[in-house]
């Protein structure tokens, strides 16, 4: 047969079988899939230094090398699988190349989400052992399972747009579909292998193979949640699904007063919700979150003259609160994966533990200085590592927040107590005193560190919002 492909990618996600396909695939001859091949984190597989020659600091100044050791060194046509998360610098040249197999896995979001969930809980990935199957039930987490899903969804519409526009087309393989000899020989065929295989392997174990009653601690409220949801779109393939815009999970509506906030991550998110809260006498725990499109789009209708509005901060301020906020102290709210990397990878001289005696106002200045060139290169699509909601440029994440509906007032957080009693009385409502401006603290705060060199290397960073939104220094 003759070979239509170089070379194979997996598109799948923690939790869809992914592990068992590659295990599989490597059970022909002719066919040999490398891990998670880039992975931001290690290179293939966990404790890994090297693949095929390729040391992971060489494959993320050139990723292409490591596509090109693959096609070159595999033992027949060679693959890796690819996450959402993973190395976005590849994503292009695989999707453009019509050498590149695509195999897109996929599995029912409900499932894949309480599986990641019950292994998160146990700490075991992998089961090729029944005697060590570990156990545990888990909460279903409606705010959670919104991101989970519109993270995979928004990658598979991609995905399939790419095929579509290019003219190529995918090896789709649902999660169900793993356990057919047949179909593995369909995928080994596609792939142009011409061996066969007899049996499936047999070395990974499904891991929880209860029903879900039997796995999520609050299943009827479960069920209740998911009830918003369309029930087709939980159980096909997400591939197919239609379009959609930007995922309003996080979105913010008063219980009484007509103003939805859309917030930008790193600002003044907990400062503005106690605001709103205020606003309607009401607890700040029982502000509607977590709505969906439908529902969202319901309530606006239901409240004529309502307002959507969003808070910026100055960059050099929000850079300096995800630095300190997520990266710099280890722990719960901490990006834990991402700080490891950023020690290791990137140099980044922040403790290995915390707190730190020798952590002083110095060695504070020349880690945010370093996070700041971190950023400049992540920005650029110059690095491994996601750009986070916390550090993306806050253009960027307005024209995401259009795709719903623009806000109808950007504020500035030093303009933010003005302005958020003006527009609440453009709606209507007669608003309580609001907020001013919000320093964030950490073990030392940016003016304890803040001159030009800072504000030079963040507007580096920044400059599409210094211009888009008209920021001056930070110190002005």
């Amino acid at each position: 047969m003759t070979a239509s492909f170089d070379y194979f990618v997996i598109f799948a996600e923690m939790r869809t079988g992914s592990n068992f396909l590659e295990s599989n695939l490597n059970a022909f001859d002719g066919i040999e899939c490398h891990g998670e091949a880039f992975n931001p984190h290690f290179i293939g597989y966990p404790n890994r230094t090297e693949l095929l020659g390729i040391t992971q600091a060489m494959r993320d100044e050139e990723p292409a090398r490591l596509i090109g050791a693959i096609k070159g060194q595999s033992q027949g046509i060679g693959g890796f699988r690819f996450f959402h998360d993973h190395d976005a610098r590849v994503l292009d040249p695989m999707l453009d190349d019509p050498r590149c197999a695509k195999i897109v896995l996929t599995r029912n979001p409900v499932d894949s989400y309480v599986s990641w969930k019950i292994a998160q809980a146990t700490g075991q990935w992998k089961l090729t052992n029944v005697k060590r199957r570990r156990d545990s039930t888990v909460r279903f987490d409606a705010g959670e399972f919104e991101g989970h899903l519109a993270r995979h969804q928004a990658f598979q519409l991609v995905l399939l747009n790419r095929l579509q526009t290019s003219g190529q087309t995918a090896f789709y393989i649902g999660y169900d579909d793993l356990q057919s000899v047949e179909v593995m020989n369909g995928l080994a065929r596609y792939l142009g292998c011409e061996a066969r295989l007899e049996a499936l392997d047999a070395s990974l174990k499904p891991q929880n193979p209860e029903p879900l009653e039997r796995k999520v601690e609050n299943y009827d409220e479960m069920a209740r949640a998911l009830a918003q949801f369309d029930r087709f779109d939980l159980s096909r393939t997400p591939n197919f699904e239609p379009r959609r815009g930007a995922a309003v999970p996080g979105f913010v509506t008063a219980v009484h007063a007509p103003l939805v906030y859309m917030p930008v991550r790193g600002g003044p998110e907990a400062e503005v919700r106690a605001w709103m809260a205020e606003l309607d006498g009401m607890p700040e725990d029982t502000l509607p979150t977590r709505l969906n499109q439908g529902a969202l789009r319901r309530w606006m209708r239901g409240k004529p003259g309502h307002r959507r509005f969003t808070v910026l901060r100055h960059p050099a301020a929000r850079a300096h609160a995800a630095f300190c906020e997520r990266i710099l102290v280890p722990g719960p709210g901490c990006f834990n994966s991402i700080r490891r990397t950023l020690r290791k990878a990137y140099k980044l001289p922040i403790p290995a533990d915390w707190p730190d005696p020798g952590y002083d106002r110095a060695a504070h200045r020349a880690a945010f200085a370093g996070f700041l060139g971190f950023l400049k290169a992540n920005l650029a699509g110059q690095t491994a590592i996601r750009v986070d909601a916390h550090w993306a440029t806050q253009a960027a994440v307005i024209e995401g927040m259009a795709q719903f509906g623009a806000p109808d007032a950007i504020l500035r957080e030093e303009e933010m107590a003005a302005g958020l009693v003006a527009m609440a009385r453009q709606a209507g409502i007669a608003a309580p005193q609001a907020p001013g401006s919000v320093v964030p603290t950490g073990p030392f705060a940016l003016g304890d560190i803040y001159d030009e060199e800072i504000e030079r290397l963040t507007r580096a960073v920044y400059q599409r919002d210094y211009v888009t939104f008209g920021f001056a220094d930070w110190a002005s």
